[in-house]
């Protein structure tokens, strides 16, 4: 069987590794006899194997004590109610920042709770920048402020923290989540779905302070309220227990490469060198403006739109796969996430100028 190079947005590859451990323990874990998938998520096991992928991604990402980790179900898009919910306390506005199709859906959903404020859009350059700090229209009373780091349809990804005051800032980091250091204390809520950087889809991480917990809105379902998930470890329900399993095995790869520093550093070069290669062409072009160019998705059309269909398939016969960009954009989109491989944005790059040598 050979492995192909995806460059899926998500669900996206997952380390080789990682599959190769979970192959080896797929019908006996650890001697327990069973398969992870197959145990009791209170059974001793698998309490194991939970409470240590929270203790690797706390200790990957420097967490607080004074912050949860949730591991919950529902994906990234039940976020966009759960915040609200739980963050409101009392008020009823927010600040959001609109970069793109994920904002605008967690605009939409925010708005079934509270006044929007929209800080800031960049509708008008067709999403591909970030707003500056002095052009966002921040209140200052305000329940929270909502942001989407990095946008994964155009490729667009901010190149700062923006500055809130006292104002709670939230993040939806399921496409940059452990591809570089951050400061966590300076969040009240990150939260990401699995499928692109922590595993595969069915599993959401949630990071929220402590203060933020347990004054949710009047009506929230217990499902849908941080304290019913703080209060129980995150097993009020059955979790997605093999999701959890191999996110935890992801931490523990992530760990035995050096973590989230040395992550960076590969993740920047990955970016940089296929960026380098689109701009030194006069084939391939990046809209995005340049400071807020994604190292997550890289969005790239060529000349010939034409052509498209062509180098997709040529693509894909050299085991480049999943390169077709999202429909309301067009062109490429090459995500290379932390499991991607140098190699593979490398061969990327490689049948890139062949390619341009031929049809351009």
């Amino acid at each position: 069987m050979a492995r192909v190079y995806n460059f899926s947005a998500g669900p996206a590859t997952i380390p080789q590794a990682v599959l190769e451990r979970a192959r080896e323990e797929m019908l006996d874990w650890n001697g327990s006899g069973m398969s992870v998938m197959e145990m009791s998520h209170r059974g001793k096991e698998y309490m194991s194997i939970a409470a240590q992928a929270e203790a690797d991604l706390r200790e990957l990402m420097a967490i607080p004590d004074n912050y949860k980790v949730l591991f919950l179900q529902g994906g990234a898009s039940s976020q966009f109610a759960m915040v609200p919910m739980n963050l409101l306390r009392g008020k009823n506005k927010a600040d959001y920042i609109y970069t793109g199709a994920w904002s605008k859906k967690a605009i939409a959903e925010a708005k079934r709770y509270c006044d929007v404020n929209v800080a800031a859009s960049t509708e008008a350059s067709n999403f591909m920048t970030t707003p500056t700090q002095s052009e966002l229209n921040l209140d200052k009373d305000a329940a929270y402020m909502h942001f989407t780091p990095n946008e994964t349809i155009a490729g667009v990804e901010f190149p700062y923290l923006p500055e809130t005051g006292d104002v709670p800032i939230v993040a939806d980091m399921s496409s940059t989540i452990l591809s570089r250091p951050i400061d966590v204390s300076k969040y009240g809520v990150i939260y990401a779905g699995a499928q692109k950087n922590i595993g595969p889809a069915g599993l959401t991480v949630v990071i929220v302070r402590d203060d933020l917990i347990g004054n949710s809105i009047d009506g929230t379902p217990a499902m849908f309220d941080y304290k019913t998930h703080a209060d129980n470890d995150s097993m009020y329900n059955t979790p997605a227990t093999y999701g959890w399993y191999l996110a935890g095995l992801v931490f523990d790869w992530l760990k035995s490469n050096g973590g989230i520093s040395a992550m960076a550093e590969i993740n920047e070069r990955k970016a940089a060198a296929l960026y380098s290669a689109i701009d030194g062409s006069g084939f391939y072009n990046n809209p995005v403006e340049e400071k807020s160019r994604s190292w997550m998705n890289v969005t790239f059309t060529l000349a010939d739109s034409e052509l498209d269909s062509v180098f997709l398939a040529e693509a894909k016969e050299n085991g480049l796969v999943t390169l077709k960009g999202h429909r309301s954009v067009g062109g490429m989109r090459a995500s290379i996430y932390n499991a991607m491989p140098e190699e593979g944005v490398n061969s990327l790059i490689s049948f890139m100028a062949e390619f341009e040598k031929r049809h351009g």
